[in-house]
């Protein structure tokens, strides 16, 4: 070996967690790389380390790297051959901790066919489509400001949902990736790196890319799943809430309609025209307020950032055993263990408000939708107030959306008080008519807040009063992540 290995002591070995006893202050090779971590030394602690956990690593440094590259073959990078976080001399490390988005989208894809047929929608499909939407549209141009969107509506398979939305959640979920690649890398390298000498700083930075990769396949496997989920029972584009279609598009899923709506009594071409008819609002109040679609994801990225994780829940999922065993069905089987286990359960006084605002706001969208349909629907379909009423039931349930935000995001979201919007912007359309209640959506100062939906008629009459000063913080912080989505 190229220097003296240092005496260490293991204080939590299932953590990977030790600290250095003493170093040998024997001569050292005089090298062009004097002061940088000798890379023997650095096999030779990982060495010990396998073989404190049963796993044994026997030879020379090269006989080490060959065994060492076995275990870790299921983290390879594609294509490349190499074990992830170990490269040729004279080469910088790969950003192991980069998740591979395609691959990711193609595994929910695959999860998702999983689940029950997904056929291709046909011209069975898209014809009943477009006249369902000329229909609602025409209905829609009495009951709103707000103008028809300029894309043909569109049915799409499950398949098609992920693959069209997955650029949207890609960027959701990035701050909880880079928090939890933290996470499993302070697992290794020591809390304090005020000793530079620390051979735990040169075993971690050896290590991390490893790491960072297993927290990538790990959440990117839970990722998977849960979009799977959302794409076999969303029965149209944005029925989430969100705005995660590219551009402003009314598209409905087929094959997920048959299996949601078709246990009710109902004409299946009524619901079709209903789902569409709220489809339909909902877009065109997407398309008309441009900063609403935004400022959405805006919020649930600002409360993403604030999120913190469980270390202890991934050293208790993370048994050292299974370093040896590093294969993709193995990390598949971690990510179960940390389903709905990864994020403290406490959020900080931000995250409240800034949850607070986001269901307010998806409430207000909902809100709007239903005294649109409501409008339209009473008018022109016998059968509203059954399909009201299931669409009261569905929402009531506890879905996958919001299994997909609380697993993913620690996000508790569900704006229950859409009802109590729809009754204030029904009394706005009262007092000012469709042009006053839809002009309040032209500037985020001008929307109802949480205290106004207790009192709509206070808000109608503009005698509501509201704590400006405790949310300007957060609109600047918007404003400038808004800003920034603007110039990338």
């Amino acid at each position: 070996m190229g220097g003296a290995t240092p005496s260490l002591d293991w204080v939590d070995p299932r953590g990977i967690r030790l600290q250095e006893m003493g170093m040998n202050d024997g001569p050292h090779d005089s090298t062009p790389n004097a002061g940088q971590p000798d890379p023997d030394d650095m096999a030779e602690q990982f060495r010990r380390m396998m073989q404190q956990f049963g796993i044994p690593m026997e030879g020379n440094a090269t006989d080490f790297m060959a065994q060492l590259s076995q275990m870790l073959q299921g983290l390879s990078v594609p294509g490349s051959g190499m074990p992830v976080g170990f490269q040729p001399p004279g080469q910088q490390p790969a950003d192991a901790g980069s998740l591979d988005w395609n691959r990711i989208k193609d595994l929910a894809r695959h999860v998702a066919a999983t689940k029950g047929p997904d056929p291709t929608p046909g011209r069975g499909d898209r014809e009943p489509l477009l006249d369902a939407s000329r229909l609602a549209e025409n209905w829609l141009d009495q009951a709103c400001e707000f103008a028809q969107v300029a894309a043909q509506p569109e049915p799409w398979s499950r398949a098609d949902w992920i693959e069209h939305t997955f650029g949207a959640w890609q960027k959701v979920v990035e701050p909880v990736l880079t928090s939890l690649t933290a996470a499993m890398t302070d697992l290794l390298v020591p809390e304090s790196d005020d000793n530079p000498q620390d051979p735990m700083l040169a075993l971690g930075a050896m290590m991390g890319p490893v790491l960072k990769q297993m927290a990538s396949m790990l959440y990117g496997s839970q990722l998977a799943e849960g979009l799977a989920e959302l794409a076999v029972t969303t029965v149209s584009g944005t029925e989430i809430g969100l705005q995660v279609l590219p551009k402003a598009q009314v598209v409905l899923l087929p094959a997920n309609i048959a299996a949601a709506w078709n246990d009710l009594d109902l004409d299946p071409r009524d619901i079709e025209i209903y789902l569409v008819l709220r489809e339909a609002a909902r877009q065109r109040l997407f398309n008309a307020v441009g900063w609403l679609g935004p400022q959405l994801l805006a919020l649930v990225e600002h409360y993403a950032r604030g999120i913190r994780i469980d270390s202890s829940a991934i050293e208790d999922a993370v048994d050292v055993e299974d370093l040896s065993q590093l294969t993709p069905d193995k990390v598949q089987e971690l990510s179960k263990r940390l389903q709905g286990r990864l994020f403290e359960p406490t959020r900080t006084p931000e995250q409240e408000g800034v949850l607070s605002r986001l269901e307010t706001l998806l409430a207000l969208i909902e809100g709007w939708v239903d005294e649109v349909t409501s409008q339209v629907a009473g008018l022109w379909m016998p059968q509203h107030a059954q399909l009201e009423e299931a669409l009261r039931r569905r929402r009531a349930t506890s879905g996958p959306a919001e299994v997909f935000f609380s697993s993913l995001l620690g996000l508790e979201l569900r704006p229950r008080r859409v009802r109590d919007a729809a009754n204030l912007w029904a009394a706005l359309r009262d007092a000012r008519g469709t042009v006053g209640r839809d002009a309040v959506w032209h500037h985020p100062d001008l929307m109802p807040t949480a205290a106004d939906l207790d009192d709509p008629l206070g808000y109608v009459s503009g005698e509501s009063t509201r704590d400006d000063e405790v949310t300007a913080d957060l609109d600047a912080e918007l404003e400038e992540l808004l800003r920034s989505e603007g110039e990338g």
